[in-house]
This record gives C-alpha cells, structure tokens and sequence, in this order.
C-alpha cells in the first residue's frame, strides 16, 4: 500500500496537478479571506474567528478534490496499466487505499499555510489571543473528515469511468449533493424536515465545528468514507 501510496503521491508533482490545486486553493481563500471587501472578508466580520474560513473552504473542496482524483483510476483504466497493478502482490483494497492516502496527504498540505490564518487572527484580537481555539480546531477536524470523505467519493467516480471529465463532473455532482442535497431537499418540506438535513455532510460538519465531537458525527464521516471505498474495491475486482 506504501509503495502505492508513494507513486501516486509523486505522480501529483510531476504534474501541474498538485500546483494548481494548491494554488488555487490558497489563492481564493486569501482573496476573498483577506482582499476583496465583501461579508467574507475577515477584517469585516468584527470577530476573532475563521468562520469565513470554515464556509468558504468545503466549496471549493468541493471542486477542487474531484479535480485531484479524477485520474487515480480513469488513466490506469485508460492507458492499460490497471491490469499490470493487479498483479501485483497487494489487494485490491490497498490499492484503493493506497490512492486515496495519496489524496488525503496532499489536502492536507493544502491546508496547512492555511495554520497562519489562526495566528493572524489571534493576533488580531483584542485582546491578543482572544480566539475560540477549541471551535477552531473542531472545525479543522471536521474540514480534514468532509474532505476525506470527498476524497472517497471522488477515487469512487474515478473508478467507474476511463474519461477523466466524467469522472470529475460526476464526482463533484456527488460531492455537492452529499455537501449541500439534503439541506436543499429538507427546505423543500419545512422545519419539519430537519431528519432530511442528518444525512448531509453540512450538519454534522457544521456540528463538529462548534468543538463538540459527537460520536454520531465521527462515525458518519467514517461511514462515508468506508462505503465508497468498498464500492471502489468491489468495482476494482469486477474488472
């Protein structure tokens, strides 16, 4: 799995993948964060906290992460070599693993420059230090599990076309409705509806963020996660 791992995590950077991603990334964040003169801007919210951040980020998440593994299978598909993968002397699901580690480590350092917004904003406060580090690093591990479990979702739809496109457009619909569907649906039936809203990723992001790490919100996150890496696993072995 390490060795898979390692491959497809250096394929990234001998690409331009890994820094378009990160870059674009950053680049939004910090403009519409820290530049343009909107609701979002920080320095505008008259509170030492990210919660701009914290908004902003799962929507670009949401485009950015099937752009990052749209190609883990659909180019092994593609050119042939899925077949010279599996016969090496490794399951079919340490191969799965192995991409998608490969996908969360590379999120992960898109996220880390990202550490400096929490001293800025600390150092901004008033008093200095006058921030919600528990609400912020809640929010954090939350942002690592939504985009873990994009990070699934989108090895998922790599797997089930060779056209890299259709792999991204499919995995960012998918994403998107699991982000934001079920609020959308819920609202379409009221207050009533707010069962509909605990099968969307929103809430239990959301429920995270606030520093209450409620075990039904790890283990749907965890639930997510291990679903469409089995459907990837069960695909791989049918081909």
């Amino acid at each position: 799995m390490l060795a898979i791992l390692k491959k497809e995590f250096n394929s990234f950077f001998t690409s331009s993948i890994a820094y378009l991603v990160i870059g674009i990334f950053l680049l939004v964040n910090g403009l519409f964060l820290w530049v343009f003169n909107d609701e979002l801007n920080i320095l505008n919210a008259g509170f030492a906290d990210l919660a701009s951040f914290f908004f902003l980020t799962p929507w670009l998440l949401i485009f950015l992460v099937p752009a990052i593994t749209m190609k883990t299978f659909s180019d092994e598909f593609h050119t042939g070599t899925i077949e010279i993968l599996k016969t090496k002397p490794i399951s079919n699901f340490q191969i799965v693993l192995g991409k998608f580690f490969a996908v969360v480590l590379l999120i992960i350092i898109a996220i880390i420059p990202t550490f400096t917004y929490v001293y800025s904003i600390a150092q901004l406060g008033n008093p200095i230090g006058n921030i919600d580090y528990g609400s912020t690093i809640g929010s954090y591990i939350g942002l690592f599990l939504l985009a873990s479990s994009f990070a699934s979702i989108g090895v998922f739809t790599s797997s089930i076309s060779k056209n890299q496109i259709t792999a991204f457009l499919i995995g960012a619909f998918i994403t998107f409705f699991f982000y934001y569907g079920f609020d959308a649906i819920s609202n379409l039936f009221g207050n009533s509806s707010y069962s509909i809203t605990l099968f969307g990723m929103n809430t239990h992001f959301k429920s995270i963020s606030r520093g209450v790490f409620d075990t039904r919100d790890i283990f749907y996150f965890i639930s997510i996660i291990v679903f469409f890496l089995f459907l990837t696993k069960q695909k791989l072995m049918n081909e």
